[in-house]
C-alpha cells in the first residue's frame, strides 16, 4: 500500500470518527432535553420526571383530598415509575441509529486475529427492583414452598451431643 493511499485512508477513518462523535454530541444534546409524565386515569395525580427518571414535577388534582395518604403515595410511587419507563424508551430510541450504526461496523475482535470478543465479555446488569424497601423481592431472600417437615430431635438423648460424654 503507498504512503499517499495509506494516508487517505487514515484521513477518512478520523474524519469517520469525527462524524460519529458529532452524531453522538448532538444525541446528547436532545437527551438531556427528554422529560416524561404520567397521570392517573382519574387526572388526580400527575408525576414529570427527567431524561435521567428523576421527579422534577409533581402535581395534585382539586380532587386529591378523596383520595387516603397510601393511595395517594401508591399513585406518586407508580406515576413516577411510569414516567420513568417512558422516558427511556424516549432516550432508547433516540439513541437507536447510534447503535444500528455501530451493530453495523466490525468487531475488533473480526479486525484483529486471536482479539477476543470483549462485547460478549461484559456482564449483564440485573434488573432493578421496583419493589419498596424491605419487601421480599427487595430483599432477595429465597423461599421455599416445596419442603418436607424434618423432625431433628430424632430421639438423641443428652449423651449424644457432639459435647456428649464420648468426648
Amino acid at each position: 500500500m503507498t504512503s499517499g493511499r495509506m494516508e487517505g485512508e487514515i484521513a477518512g477513518l478520523l474524519e469517520d470518527f469525527r462524524s460519529r462523535m458529532r452524531d453522538i454530541a448532538e444525541a446528547q444534546r436532545e437527551r438531556v432535553k427528554l422529560t416524561a409524565t404520567a397521570t392517573t386515569r382519574d387526572k388526580t395525580v400527575s408525576v414529570t420526571v427527567n431524561a435521567n427518571g428523576v421527579v422534577i414535577e409533581t402535581r395534585f388534582s382539586d380532587r386529591v383530598d378523596e383520595l387516603s395518604y397510601d393511595q395517594i403515595a401508591k399513585a406518586v410511587t407508580r406515576m413516577a415509575q411510569q414516567a420513568a419507563e417512558e422516558v427511556f424508551a424516549k432516550s432508547k430510541a433516540l439513541a437507536a441509529p447510534l447503535f444500528d450504526e455501530q451493530a453495523r461496523l466490525p468487531k475488533l475482535s473480526d479486525v484483529i486475529e486471536g482479539m477476543p470478543d470483549i462485547e460478549a465479555e461484559i456482564p449483564v446488569e440485573p434488573p432493578v427492583s421496583l419493589a419498596p424497601p424491605g419487601s421480599s423481592e427487595r430483599d432477595g431472600v429465597m423461599t421455599f414452598t416445596d419442603v418436607e417437615s424434618y423432625d431433628h430431635g430424632g430421639g438423641r438423648g443428652p449423651t449424644e451431643t457432639v459435647a456428649g460424654q464420648a468426648w
